[in-house]
């Protein structure tokens, strides 16, 4: 019989290594069963060359089958041989240039290692993928998505809400406080009023207001009617008529409505232009003027040293640390938050602009590929030592597990095409003799 070359490897294969993984098992099994394939044809070989070469001499046609079995059994077992010499000693014997894999892993965790560097990791190769891939405009088409952006935000929300929960409230008022203080301290008050207020003139926004003051002063004119009769009534001397005191209350009354009314309809009134000559003189002398700087200065000093600012600065700390808990905790069926519809607006807004999209891709790929070609031969080093590290009979399993199934149709192959070889080469010479 011929000997089961696999033979050797049977107890081990019974023993689960420490290294191996879930799907080892799948893997182990489908290579076992290639190996049974290959095995059984060889076998089948070795029967048909012993039949054939013990009948030849009565059956001479069976030359041409011994010598196609002949050479199947040559094939097959020199590819076994060469299949087996990669991971182990074939047959348990120390023949020079076997156990490849165990005694080369050094060499070839170097070879792998940089291979990966050199094909996997250049900045061309990365910068190619990446931009195939386009990684801004999946992260924008994701973060759209109202149910991400939930996750998210329920994330980073419940992730601050417990962070929260651990600090000591008497020490975060405190920070609080500290904060607000500096920051209020650091800014002057006069210029930042001033300069929004420019803001507010720069497109004559105060005309808006100025109507806006100008109806709700009609509107309150209009409303207290009585109380100005009454108290024109308190003001005049008693003995005024009471008839000349409704006199003088309808002229103020038609005066000062007819004057409002006159204002609000014509753009161009007199009191408009005094209104924006003063206010324009008002946002100038807070921006410059260091007299009306330093009373606002004086002014937030003051304000700055009242206990209510101490107090104003735990409710802010509380009003903040209640909102964040409480949007934490919501029910899942809950209305979308400002947050969760902040995200997704923001990665509905990002997937149409395709410039900002193009030039978010550029930042990404430039710095991944930066940081991979600054690293790439870090980890190169690192797959070496890998490798180098494993144990030699682990790394031949590991090796085989993941090759060893498909170099079993080198064997099958070699046992197929050394038989056709070996009949061509025996029709050729009884052809030719």
């Amino acid at each position: 019989m011929l000997p089961n070359p696999d033979a050797p490897r049977a107890a081990e294969r019974a023993v689960t290594p420490p290294w191996s993984r879930p799907d080892d098992a799948v893997r182990q099994a489908q290579l076992d069963a290639m190996k049974r394939q290959a095995t059984g044809l060889l076998a089948l070989a070795a029967v048909v060359f012993v039949g054939a070469s013990l009948y030849e001499g009565r059956y001479p046609w069976l030359g041409y089958v011994r010598a196609t079995a002949e050479a199947s059994l040559v094939g097959g077992l020199a590819d076994w041989f060469a299949v087996t010499a990669l991971f182990r000693h074939p047959l348990g014997l120390p023949i020079p240039h076997t156990a490849i894999v165990a005694t080369r892993k050094e060499r070839i965790g170097r070879i792998l290692g940089t291979f990966v560097q050199n094909h996997f990791l250049s900045r061309d190769v990365v910068a190619a993928n990446l931009r195939a891939v386009r990684p801004a405009e999946r992260a924008a088409r994701w973060l759209a998505d109202p149910e991400h952006g939930r996750r998210i935000a329920r994330q980073v929300a419940s992730g601050v809400a417990k962070t929260l929960d651990t600090l000591p409230d008497a020490d975060v008022r405190a920070l609080v406080h500290q904060v607000v203080s500096a920051r209020l301290q650091a800014t002057r008050v006069a210029p930042t009023l001033g300069k929004t207020l420019a803001l507010v003139l720069a497109d004559d926004r105060h005309q808006g207001l100025l109507n806006e003051a100008v109806r709700f002063a009609a509107q309150a004119v209009h409303d207290n009617r009585d109380v100005i009769r009454e108290r024109v009534r308190a003001e005049s001397p008693w003995w005024v008529p009471g008839v000349v005191d409704d006199q003088i209350y309808q002229r103020i009354i038609v005066t000062v409505e007819g004057l409002l009314r006159d204002i609000g309809a014509r753009p161009d009134h007199p009191l408009r232009a005094a209104f924006d000559t003063a206010l324009r003189d008002f946002v100038d002398r807070l921006q410059h003027a260091p007299d009306v700087i330093a009373r606002a200065e004086a002014l937030k000093e003051e304000w700055l040293a009242d206990p209510a600012i101490a107090d104003l600065s735990a409710r802010l700390w509380e009003a903040v640390r209640r909102a964040i808990v409480a949007y934490a905790t919501r029910a899942d069926g809950a209305a979308p938050g400002p947050l969760e519809r902040g995200l997704s607006e923001f990665g509905t807004a990002l997937l149409a602009n395709d410039a900002l999209l193009a030039e978010l891709d550029d930042l990404v790929i430039d710095l991944t590929a930066s940081v991979v070609e600054r690293y790439r031969h870090e980890i190169g080093d690192l797959i070496a030592q890998t490798v180098a590290g494993w144990d030699p009979e682990a790394t031949a399993r590991r090796f085989e597990l993941a090759v060893g199934r498909d170099l079993q149709f080198v064997r099958i192959n070699g046992t197929l095409v050394g038989g056709l070889v070996g009949l061509l080469i025996y029709a050729v010479w009884h052809l030719w003799h």
